[in-house]
């Protein structure tokens, strides 16, 4: 579906509240399956994202219940799936759901099929292959890393010691869930990223250590501890909020307060980076839900954005808001320098290449390597001419970061592919509108 914007959003003083947080969904769903007995979740996302999750849940023999307010998950403990012959899971466009399934599925008997999109398989899997060939699954064919792909585990799993050296929670997270489902003490030393998991297993009590330093956590699990279920109020997607952030801070005149939203410290670089560049952002109502921090973000409108030479150090816990940091930061004044950034290209799309590309085509100048990227700010940048944004994988973030630069900037705008919201935020759009957006 395609969807047309022609006005700039006008004026606006509003309360809102977005989407449950799609990390913490995934996570729950997954690990609610190994618990024993029923556990429940209120304010699960909806997206396809946990959609598909429940979809493969349900594929290997676990019982889920949906309601309106709530869905429910009857566990049968650690590696009770319901294994078939010939099974195919099919993860869609969700990294998160494709890589930490795998570590749930090395005792399976029988080869079993993932499968996703046109996007995912386009994405790395051999950061998530190689430690789990070493707990002892395999992998089919043997030298691919990309989806398609057959895993079957054995019987015969033993616990390692591994490096993670590239920053990514979906790779510790992997290697965390097999070692939950292996016995022994498993040591995972891991590049600081986002610890959702390590949270949820401290909730849940399971037998877990970590030690912090300044750039890695050294993590260790004692595989094979049986747990009950558990019921969880998702707090609202800090990933997704991040973009009526930059819609206020872009807009005239306006306020917004965004409710209830997960502020995990692994997950408030896009706070931390926008407020360095003068953005007016105030957290309120702090409070502590099952470890991790929810609060209130209230945003003013900034009309003294100022560039920023981004810390490095902020990379992991703003990955998935670089779009929209970079559309703030083409409005700000001066040269603003982001480094270390190839993993954006890992992502659903190239998305360190197609940040650039849709800033150089509203007139914005980049300057671009394969991990880094200057953008010269355009303090006064008014749009009036007219603009396409089509093939760009159907990501989702690139379709929001373009609504929101059509309805700040100006201009004419026909975005393609709306559908793909609903991977992570379906409710997008409406939220928009109540705002005061025209949409057609």
């Amino acid at each position: 579906m395609i969807i047309l914007i022609k006005k700039k959003i006008n004026t606006f003083n509003k309360s809102i509240l977005v989407d449950g947080d799609k990390s913490i969904s995934i996570r729950w769903a997954l690990l609610a399956s190994q618990a024993l007995g029923k556990s429940r979740a209120y304010n699960l996302l909806r997206s396809e994202d946990v959609i598909n999750t429940i979809k493969c849940l349900r594929t290997l023999g676990i019982n889920i219940i949906s309601k309106k307010t709530y869905h429910e998950i009857n566990g049968c403990g650690l590696n009770n799936f319901n294994y078939k012959k010939n099974l195919k899971l099919n993860a869609g466009n969700s990294g998160t759901l494709g890589r930490l399934i795998l570590g749930l599925l090395i005792h399976s008997p029988y080869k079993i099929k993932l499968m996703g999109d046109k996007s995912l398989s386009k994405r790395d899997f051999h950061r998530v292959i190689k430690p789990l060939k070493k707990f002892g699954a395999k992998f089919y064919p043997k030298s691919k890393k990309k989806l398609p792909l057959l895993i079957s585990g054995s019987k015969f799993l033993k616990p390692i010691k591994y490096l993670e050296n590239k920053g990514s929670a979906q790779c510790k997270s992997t290697i965390m869930l097999a070692a939950l489902n292996t016995a022994g003490k498993t040591i995972i030393k891991a590049k600081k990223s986002r610890d959702h998991t390590e949270i949820l297993f401290r909730h849940l009590k399971l037998p877990i250590k970590i030690k912090k330093t300044k750039n890695f956590d050294l993590i260790e699990i004692e595989g094979g501890k049986k747990f009950k279920g558990f019921n969880y109020k998702i707090p609202s997607d800090i990933s997704s909020s991040a973009f009526f952030i930059v819609l206020t801070i872009l807009s005239n005149n306006s306020n917004l307060t965004i409710k209830n939203v997960n502020i995990n410290p692994s997950r408030t670089g896009v706070i931390n980076i926008l407020k360095k560049m003068n953005a007016k952002i105030k957290i309120k109502n702090k409070k502590k839900y099952k470890g991790e921090m929810i609060a209130d973000i209230s945003v003013k409108s900034t009309k003294n954005l100022k560039a920023i030479n981004c810390p490095s150090n902020l990379n992991t816990s703003a990955i998935d808001e670089f779009l929209i940091i970079f559309l703030a930061a083409s409005r700000a004044k001066g040269i603003s320098y982001f480094k270390n950034l190839s993993e954006l290209n890992q992502k659903e799309s190239p998305r360190l290449k197609l940040g650039s590309k849709i800033l150089n085509m509203i007139g914005v100048k980049t300057k671009l390597t394969h991990n880094s990227i200057k953008i010269y700010g355009r303090p006064n940048l008014n749009l009036t001419g007219s603009y396409i944004i089509k093939d760009y994988l159907k990501d989702h973030r690139i379709f929001m970061m373009t609504t929101i630069a059509a309805l700040t900037l100006g201009g004419k705008w026909k975005i393609h592919n709306s559908e793909s919201i609903k991977t992570s935020f379906p409710s997008f759009l409406k939220i928009i509108k109540k705002l005061g957006g025209k949409i057609n």
